[in-house]
């Protein structure tokens, strides 16, 4: 059974004894291997957000919903995290440095994360984000750190050149993607 509290305690606990992402990684695997209590905990996703569950100077805990067909540019967080994904579906899209143009970025991997699955990323990792159904995807993401206060870059999605991370432009991103979905269900509805 799945509760925030105590998930947040046991987060918590995890990281005072080990600070590396291992052992957050065994908390969030254990919780969203049951989606339904997730779920039920957190109330069922009705639209895009980035919703805090937990924020201090060394750790932060995020319920974060994609709208469909939402993408997040590509960008990095300084800090490790773990992803661990409870409905939906969130493709993630890594990218490496150009050697001879360090400001500019090369497509490296992808890794698509279901229900239930539970990734570690590293403190250099740059991603981009796509949920590519047409229902909101739910995942819990864990930060090794303060990601309020972070100086994070993002790249821009034509050009590939890095720039700092614009939280605006982010939170507009949201509301966009809301509003969209907003209008989906709507035109659905007839």
């Amino acid at each position: 059974m799945f509760e925030t509290e105590q998930f947040v305690a046991d987060c918590r606990a995890a990281f005072a004894a080990d600070s590396t992402h291992k052992a957050i990684r065994e908390v969030l695997a254990r919780a969203v291997s049951e989606p339904a209590a997730v779920l039920r905990a957190l109330g069922e996703p009705k639209r895009a957000e980035s919703r805090k569950l937990f924020h201090s100077d060394s750790l932060t805990i995020l319920n974060v919903v994609w709208a469909p067909g939402m993408m997040v540019m590509p960008h990095d967080h300084r800090m490790w995290t773990v992803i661990g994904v409870y409905s939906g579906r969130e493709d993630n899209i890594f990218w490496r440095r150009i050697p001879c143009a360090p400001n500019r970025i090369e497509a490296a991997g992808a890794k698509a994360l279901c229900e239930k699955d539970v990734v570690p990323l590293g403190s250099d990792i740059i991603h981009s984000v796509i949920n590519p159904i047409d229902r909101l995807t739910g995942a819990i993401h864990i930060y090794g750190g303060d990601f309020f206060a972070a100086e994070r870059s993002e790249w821009d999605s034509l050009t590939l050149d890095e720039h700092r991370l614009d939280h605006e432009q982010r939170r507009r991103m949201f509301e966009q993607a809301n509003a969209r979905y907003e209008a989906s269900l709507r035109a659905a509805a007839g």
